[in-house]
């Protein structure tokens, strides 16, 4: 079983982790902070000591520099030097070194550096070599400073041989050389006076140190690794080299930052390369701050920390505990309520007196409670009434079972009454239903139609056309489409429409096939086609004499009065109309009966439009419509019929006067279309309504005019143009315009590609 934790001690156990983190977090980085502003300290006021060192160590040697440059320039030491004068020069250097009582040489040479006088002795004539600051003081005649390496033979003749300095190999004690040349009125360099300040345990530089900074400083200078001067006791500083990697660091020209452990004491520690006048590292000088007084505090830092983060986290703790249980009294007080409504207590009320999250919870359980024992007597009642309704809709159910019963059984009457044949297949092309009227057309009996595929019907029953028109019905592609097939089999004319079933999903569910004998309509409309034909060429010859003689009598007929002739007109007209018609009726028969001829020659369409224009010409202008001809002289020759190309134009020309208002305009334009030249007769009548769009290209098929909406024609002469271009290999169409009126197009093969 597992434990069960409280409210107060969940939460408590969810602040211990925050604040671990957060503490641990504070004490890292404050810690860490500590760390790198003692670690910043240290370095600057090493910086700021070492700057202090550097600027005493040659404080001395810029105080001997400017404390000779005027005696040495003087007239009488001049000509003294001049003449080689040893004992007034020799009693001038001793008067100078009263005066720089820190000088520990002081010597006067000849331009060839030879010892004229020294301070120390009375020795002279030697060389005085110490690399290479005299040779740059005195070619450019200007005072020169630098720290050399002094050798023990140049020591002993200057007098100082109680340094104690061991000795090691290119040994000899570091010295800060001043050389100031003497130089002539004239510029011609006379000499120089050479003065130096020994390093070897010099205690200057270590006291200055130390007074300022205190003992916790330490400052050294060191000659070739070894120590020469120190603030340092002596046996504290040592005579072991310094480390090998500050050696190297110091011999490239660097400077070393690091630590060092110097008697009980960490230091930290800074080495400055000391240079000679040619550049090479010769010693260093040094300053070591001792780390005990900055770890001492940043120990006491840590600690503060510590104790600061221990007293926060117990403060943290004892805030949460008493908050915890202030928070969980409402909601123990909450789950009692939900355990009593969990009995089934419904009408519980808890007491929450508080104006925060907690209360408006106990506000909102209550409503709850309130809203569950009164939806809890809703659904009660409800329940009662929901019993009522359902014993009255299984009655309602039982009603409507016996009505579908009889209207499925209407259903079947009036398909077993059909004269079309009905097929309707499920979902896997099975046949689900076969009325009497497929049964007699097909010829097949029920039994060995159900539930078989309708390939396999299809197959029994000779009508393997189909198969392939319900595979279209059935691919993705053809979904949503039927259409209707006309066939023959064993003598019989058919015409089978096939349409999708579909779901409420919209997915494919069967096939209905209506299939319908036509053998009988189309003997009966071939009957009437021979009659229509037979009577109009029967009717052609009288009314062509009956049409000559009125031409005639109107012709000859100059004694006629006015009434006479307006009837003989109206006589002609009529005779005309019905000649015409014949005509069309007899052009309609011959198509059907593939009777009528075609001569196909190259033809000019724009001649074609010519003739035809002027054929309606006179009809135009009684309507006062003019005829744009649009057709430029770089439309190909088409290949076909002369006058039936002539019969089309005429009659879309015809059409589109017709139904134009008075006074507009009506074009005839063409453009060759890829291997066609697609000629068109634009009009800006009435746009012809979609209902009647279906009806344009139909035999007898008739629209009102525009003016009188009074229906005129034989409804023949769309259907035969349609024909004669289907004859030529072309398509007839209709279109509307964007600006408003109708567009009849018609195409025509291009005459190079008949050869």
């Amino acid at each position: 079983m597992k434990p069960r934790l409280s409210i107060r001690s969940k939460l408590i156990l969810s602040i211990l982790p925050i604040l671990l983190v957060s503490y641990s977090t504070l004490l890292f980085t404050t810690i860490k902070s500590v760390e790198k502003f003692v670690e910043e300290e240290v370095i600057k006021e090493l910086a700021e000591h070492l700057n202090y060192a550097h600027s005493q160590y040659l404080e001395r040697s810029e105080v001997i520099k400017y404390s000779l440059m005027q005696p040495a320039s003087a007239i009488p030491v001049q000509m003294r030097l001049q003449k080689k004068d040893k004992e007034w020069l020799k009693d001038a250097l001793q008067r100078w070194r009263n005066t720089l009582p820190f000088a520990d040489v002081l010597t006067i040479v000849d331009p060839q550096k030879n010892v004229v006088a020294r301070v120390n002795n009375d020795l002279s004539g030697d060389l005085f070599e110490l690399g290479d600051v005299v040779d740059r003081a005195f070619r450019g005649k200007k005072p020169m400073v630098s720290t050399e390496l002094v050798p023990y033979p140049l020591l002993n003749r200057e007098g100082k041989t109680d340094l104690g300095i061991p000795h090691r190999k290119n040994g000899g004690a570091l010295m800060v050389t001043v050389v100031i040349p003497v130089v002539a009125p004239d510029g011609v360099l006379i000499g120089g006076v050479i003065a130096g300040d020994i390093l070897n345990r010099d205690t200057h530089l270590p006291y200055q140190i130390n007074r300022i900074f205190g003992s916790e400083t330490e400052l050294t200078i060191s000659q070739s690794g070894f120590s020469i001067a120190s603030s340092l006791k002596e046996e504290l500083s040592g005579a072991a080299p310094l480390d090998p990697k500050i050696m190297t660091r110091l011999q490239k020209g660097l400077p070393y930052w690091g630590e060092a452990r110097i008697g009980e004491k960490n230091y930290k520690t800074v080495f400055e390369p000391i240079v000679n006048s040619r550049g090479e590292c010769i010693g260093s000088l040094s300053v070591a701050l001792s780390m005990e007084g900055y770890r001492k505090i940043r120990r006491e830092s840590d600690r503060n920390i510590l104790t600061s983060a221990f007293i926060g986290i117990l403060l943290s703790f004892g805030i949460a505990y008493l908050t915890a249980g202030k928070l969980t009294k409402p909601l123990k007080s909450l789950a009692r309520g939900v355990e009593r409504i969990e009995q089934g207590d419904l009408n519980q009320q808890v007491a929450v007196h508080t104006t925060d999250e907690f209360g408006m919870l106990a506000d909102s359980f209550n409503r709850m409670a309130s809203a569950l024992a009164e939806r809890d007597r809703t659904i009660t009642k409800k329940t009662r009434d929901l019993e009522e309704l359902n014993e009255l809709l299984e009655n309602r159910v039982a009603e409507r079972t016996v009505e579908l019963r009889m209207e499925m059984g209407r259903l079947e009457a009036i398909l077993t009454s059909m004269v079309e044949g009905i097929v309707v297949t499920d979902s896997d092309n099975r046949v689900i239903l076969f009325n009497p009227a497929a049964q007699k057309i097909f010829d097949l009996v029920p039994h060995r139609v159900l539930h078989k595929p309708i390939e396999q019907v299809c197959e029994l029953g000779s009508f393997c056309i189909l198969s392939d028109c319900i595979g279209n019905v059935r691919s993705e592609k053809e979904l949503y489409k039927g259409g209707e097939e006309e066939l023959s089999v064993k003598g019989k004319k058919l015409k089978a429409s096939i349409s999708p079933l579909l779901d409420g999903a919209g997915n494919f569910a069967g096939v209905v096939m209506s299939i319908r004998d036509v053998t009988v309509e189309e003997e009966v409309d071939r009957m009437k086609t021979e009659f229509i034909s037979t009577v109009s060429h029967e009717l052609k010859t009288p009314l062509t004499s009956m049409k000559g003689s009125l031409q005639y009598i109107m012709n000859k007929g100059k004694w006629l009065t006015g009434t006479e002739r307006e009837l003989l007109s109206v006589c002609l007209r009529n005779t005309e109309r019905l000649i015409r018609l014949i005509n069309d009726i007899l052009d309609i028969s011959k198509i059907e009966a593939g009777r009528l001829e075609f001569s196909f020659k190259p033809q000019s369409i724009g001649e074609l439009a010519v003739y035809s224009i002027e054929e309606i010409k006179s009809f135009a202008m009684s309507r006062n419509i003019s005829i744009v001809n649009c057709i430029g002289d770089d439309i190909p020759f088409v290949y076909g019929d002369h006058d039936r190309l002539i019969q089309v134009l005429t009659n879309l020309l015809s059409n589109a006067v017709k139904f134009s208002p008075a006074g507009k305009v009506v074009m005839v334009s063409a453009k060759r279309e890829g291997n066609y030249v697609a000629v068109s007769v634009a009009d800006h009548g009435k746009v012809i309504q979609w209902a009647d769009r279906g009806k344009l290209f139909k035999k007898f098929q008739q629209l009102a005019s525009a003016e009188t909406g009074v229906r005129g024609g034989t409804g023949l002469g769309l259907a035969i143009c349609k024909e004669i271009v289907e004859r030529h290999h072309g398509r007839i169409f209709y279109e509307t315009e964007v600006t408003g009126g109708n567009v009849f197009t018609f195409t025509v093969p291009v005459y190079e590609e008949q050869r």
